[in-house]
Order: structure tokens, then C-alpha cells, then sequence
């Protein structure tokens, strides 16, 4: 698997416009490395940018950018409501995909190494590339901000690399932080009051750190512990940082929170956490926003959570579920959200590939139906079953919501998420059918000049014949066990949609033998006789049982159709 790494630094520029786009524009300057979002925040002063690729390219990227910034941002000159203490604040690394963490804080320590010594900026270590417990937290590192940088000269706060005084060119850039850690969400919360005070009570009601104890009473004394330091009342949310501030480009108060774990708090139990703790003090949420990006897994989740709440099925699509996160979130109570803009999968994507499922259904059949001999029987044996177990899980939603049988929602919602499972599997499946068979005709257009070439030549159409096996072998298997939801919709579902699952049994069986015929052919060209007969037993096996199933459904049909 690529590896692939994430970089968000955030520069304390968030006002010019020409600024921040010559700074973000030097992330393109290296090959292999995308852009994937530029968030700035007026009020603030501070813009969020946000790319991804390898390690090494994603180094050199956030090491031009880190230059850029210190070269036209003055920190002498900065004001914004956003703690800061550099022209480039915090620049952290997140491991996406084939990394783990501990090969992140490597690159981010031999970043932040860099920084150091070629821009002769002071740099922080934090999170899990920190040289100390103490410095893992960003709030101890940036405590004092830009304006308290003369404590680089001292023992406590010396810099893991760059100069150790504040003066000369530090002055200029400030100081920056680097690291390697989770996910982060950005997530403002925004309340219908202007008090930076309130909303700051309401943020500590939130946060894991909570609030200082103080005596009752007009001193207001710190209450500490056995080692001097202050005692806290801890916050009702784990993994999550937050302050109150106010925006004066919307005109309210925000709840500022960090999730800094969304798998211990998810952005949705933070937003219903910050409703009831405002209410409490007579505060309403009127909705919220995303600085920077969120994984799509957030927004599923969120969509289940508010879906539960309804109870309403979950087995519904991802656009669908999106919409119903961002309105539950009120996601676009400030500006207009765009889904493919924020989400973090959207982005990475290969916005270039022309993929069949995202056709319409003219241009699909059109594409079919040309001299192009992929998308073939494979490809539109998988969109079959994709249309069965659709209209399975059409009558798994219907029968959720109807009149009469509201006692009955979970059952029918866990069918049409099961339903929508298989659903999304087929779909990829469509496009990867065509993708095996251009992968056999990319394998016969090898040299075979020499022995070695030959060699490899023959390994390739092997390998690749392989696996034009085994996608289709695949959709048979998915089409069969989409089966099981239209059995179970055609016995006890709606009974309006009685002929939907009828339908829906006939697709699936037809996905089941047009795919068994792609595995046959392709067996034929296989060399490993072993592999072949097991293939074709277990294509066999699938096949009998899908007929099987079939029969059963077309008879329960006609049985209630009754005509």
C-alpha cells in the first residue's frame, strides 16, 4: 500500500488574500503532493491549509510553505483571537494510509530539524514526535504566545531545534510547532449570544481540562494540590480542547473545540453536548462549523446517530445520509456546505478517473454499447445485482417507515443496511471488472524481446488473469448473499412491494450467472489446473444455490400476488 500522509499547518494570516494564496500555492510546487483545502479565518487571523501525499514530498512541501510563511508574514504585526506564536503556528503530520504513527514522528522530527536549522526558526515538538511528556500537550509549548518568546532562552522552554533567543529573525517568524498525531477536527460551535465570557463557561463545562478550582467568594483564590499546582474540575468530554471566543465577521460567540480523538468523541456527541451544556445557562446552538476537513467516517456516524434519534433506517445512501449530517449539524448555518469541498475522501480521490458508476444511466449504456470492448459482461453483471439488491433495500426502507409497523423500524432498518452494504460493494465491482480486464490487456502489451522479458511478460498475464477471476468470483458471492435480504423482504416486507423483491431476486441471480460465465472464460486461459478446478467447483456451488434461492423467492411471489 502507497503511503500517504496528511500535513495541516496553520499560518497566522488569515485576512490577505494574496498572502495566503502565494504561501498555500508553494505546496504544488512538488510533484506528487495535492492541495486539498485552504480555510481562512478573517476574525481569527489564521488560515488552515491543508494537503496530502507521501512523506518525503509532503516534507519538502510543508518545509517551502513553513519558508514562504516566515518570509511574508510579520508576527511583530499580528493580532487575531486564535492563541498563536509563529508565521507558520502549528504544522503537524497525520498518517493516512500504510503509515503508523511512529514512522510519522520520525519524518516530523526530521522536519521540525530542518526548520530549525535552514530557516533558523525556533521549533516545538508536540504531540507523539514530543522530546518530553510536558511538551506533547501544544498549549504548554505555545503558553505566553508570540509575545511571550523571550522564554526561549530559557530551561523549561528551550526549543527541540532553531535559535534559543527571541531576536533578530525570530522576532519576524515566531516560533513553530511540529508533530505527528491523529486526526484532528476543527469544529466551532456557534451560539446565539456575543459574550466571549459565556461562551468560554460553556467551553469548559466541554473540555476534558475543564476549569480551575477557586475558593467561593470576591477573591476567587486557586485552589492547588500537595505540589503547588491548581486543582481542576474536569470537563464532561474526553479528547476534546476548547476556548469561547467571538467572531466579528458573524457577529457571535463560538465555541472553539479540537476533537483530538473522534473515535472517543465524535463530532456529532460534541455537538450535542455543547447544546444541552448552553442551554444550561439559558444559551442556544444555532449550528456549527468545520475548519479544514473531516474523514467521511464522521459524517456517516453522525447521520446514524441523529437517524437513530428519529428512528428512521440507516440503510440509506452516503449522499443521503450526508445531506441529513449536515442539516442535524447545522453545518450550513453560516455559509453554504459543499460536501465534496470538506470530506477528506472526496479529495482524494482521482478526480481524473472516469469511472462508470458515476455516469448517468444513458451515458453507461451508451459506453457499453460502443466499439470498446470494456465495460463487458462482467462489469454489467455486477451493475445487475447492483440494481436487485437496490430495490431490496427500497423495500427494507419503505417497510421501516410504514404507517402501522412503527414498532418494527429497527428490524427493517438493519435489512436495508445490509441491503446498502452489498449495494456499495456491486458498485465497486462495476468498475473493477473493467479494471481487471485492462489490466490483461496491459500485461500482453509487455516486451517479450528477451528471455527475462518473456518472463515477466507470462508472470504478468498470469497475475492478472488471476485476478479477472477472481472480481467476478467476487460478484457472484455478493450477489448471492444480497439474496438473503430479498428472501427476507419478499416473505415478511411491505407487501406493496412485493414484486419489487421479485424483481430484485431475478436481477440478483442473473448477476450471479453472468458473472460465473466471466470466470469460466477466463479459467480457460489460466495455467494452475488446480486453481481452475476449485474455482469452478466453488462458481458452481454458488451458482445451484443462487438458482435455488431464486425459485424460492419467484414462488413466494406469485404466491401472494395470487393471480
Amino acid at each position: 500500500m502507497k503511503q500517504l500522509v496528511e500535513c495541516v499547518p496553520n499560518i497566522s494570516e488569515g485576512r490577505d488574500k494574496l498572502k495566503i494564496q502565494t504561501i498555500a500555492s508553494v505546496v504544488e510546487t512538488v510533484e506528487g503532493v495535492r492541495l486539498l483545502d485552504v480555510d481562512p479565518g478573517a476574525s481569527t487571523n489564521r488560515t488552515v491549509i491543508t494537503f496530502v501525499g507521501e512523506p518525503g514530498p509532503v516534507c519538502e512541501a510543508a518545509f517551502r510553505l513553513v519558508k514562504k510563511a516566515s518570509d511574508l508574514i510579520d508576527m511583530s504585526k499580528h493580532k487575531g483571537e486564535h492563541p498563536r506564536m509563529g508565521a507558520t503556528d502549528v504544522c503537524p503530520l497525520i498518517p493516512i494510509a500504510g503509515i503508523s504513527m511512529e514512522e510519522t514522528a520520525v519524518y516530523a522530527k526530521k522536519l521540525g530539524e530542518r526548520i530549525g536549522k535552514e530557516l533558523n526558526i525556533p521549533v516545538y515538538l508536540y504531540e507523539n514526535a514530543a522530546s518530553n511528556a510536558k511538551r506533547k500537550n501544544l498549549a504548554y509549548c505555545r503558553s505566553g504566545e508570540y509575545e511571550g518568546l523571550d522564554k526561549l532562552s530559557s530551561e523549561e522552554f528551550k526549543p527541540d531545534f532553531g535559535p534559543t533567543s527571541f531576536s533578530g529573525s525570530v522576532k519576524q517568524t515566531g516560533a513553530t510547532a511540529v508533530s505527528a498525531r491523529d486526526f484532528l477536527v476543527a469544529y466551532n460551535v456557534n451560539l446565539n449570544s456575543t459574550s466571549t465570557r459565556r461562551a468560554n463557561a460553556i467551553a469548559f463545562d466541554i473540555r476534558e481540562a475543564g476549569r480551575i478550582k477557586k475558593n467561593k467568594g470576591i477573591t476567587g483564590e486557586v485552589i492547588t494540590d500537595t505540589s503547588e499546582e491548581p486543582e481542576r474540575i474536569p470537563g464532561s468530554l474526553k479528547a476534546v480542547k476548547g476556548i469561547g471566543w467571538y467572531i466579528e465577521e458573524y457577529g457571535i460567540a463560538q465555541l472553539s473545540l479540537n476533537l483530538t480523538n473522534i473515535s472517543i468523541t465524535p463530532v456529532h456527541i460534541a455537538f450535542d453536548e455543547a447544546c444541552k451544556k448552553a442551554l444550561e445557562r439559558g444559551i442556544r446552538v444555532t449550528g456549527s462549523e468545520l475548519v479544514g476537513l473531516i474523514p467521511m467516517k464522521s459524517m456517516l456516524d453522525a447521520a446514524d446517530y441523529f437517524l437513530d434519534k428519529q428512528q428512521r433506517s440507516k440503510g440509506i445512501s452516503e449522499e443521503e445520509k450526508i445531506k441529513i449530517a449536515v442539516k442535524s449539524l447545522g453545518l450550513d448555518d453560516l455559509a453554504p456546505f459543499n460536501p465534496r469541498k470538506k470530506i477528506i475522501e472526496y479529495l482524494i480521490e482521482d478526480m481524473d478517473a472516469k469511472l462508470l458508476v458515476h455516469m448517468n444511466l444513458t451515458a453507461f449504456a451508451q459506453e457499453t454499447a460502443s466499439e470498446s470492448p470494456a465495460p463487458g459482461g462482467g462489469s454489467i453483471s455486477a451493475y445487475v445485482g447492483t440494481l436487485g439488491v437496490s430495490l431490496a433495500t427500497m423495500v427494507a426502507n419503505l417497510s421501516a417507515h410504514k404507517r402501522g409497523w412503527d414498532s418494527r423500524w429497527e428490524e427493517f432498518s438493519e435489512w436495508a443496511e445490509k441491503g446498502q452494504k452489498h449495494l456499495n460493494e456491486l458498485l465497486h465491482l462495476v468498475d473493477e471488472d473493467t479494471a481487471a480486464f485492462n489490466k490483461i490487456m496491459d500485461a500482453f502489451q509487455l516486451p517479450k524481446g528477451t528471455s527475462e522479458e518473456q518472463a515477466a511478460r507470462t508472470r504478468a498475464i498470469t497475475d492478472a488473469t488471476t485476478y479477472a477471476i477472481e472480481v467476478p468470483l467476487r460478484v457472484m458471492k455478493v450477489c448471492y448473499e444480497s439474496m438473503d435480504v430479498i428472501h427476507a423482504m419478499a416473505a415478511k416486507g411491505n407487501p406493496n412491494s412485493i414484486t419489487d423483491a421479485g424483481v430484485g431476486a431475478l436481477c440478483a441471480r442473473t448477476g450471479v450467472m453472468g458473472a460465473f460465465m466471466n470466470v469460466k472464460i477466463n479459467c480457460a486461459e489460466h495455467p494452475d489446473k488446480a486453481y481452475v478446478k476449485k474455482i469452478l467447483e466453488e462458481g458452481r456451488s454458488i451458482q445451484a444455490a443462487a438458482m435455488t434461492k431464486e425459485d424460492e423467492v419467484r414462488k413466494l411471489v406469485e404466491e401472494k400476488i395470487g393471480v
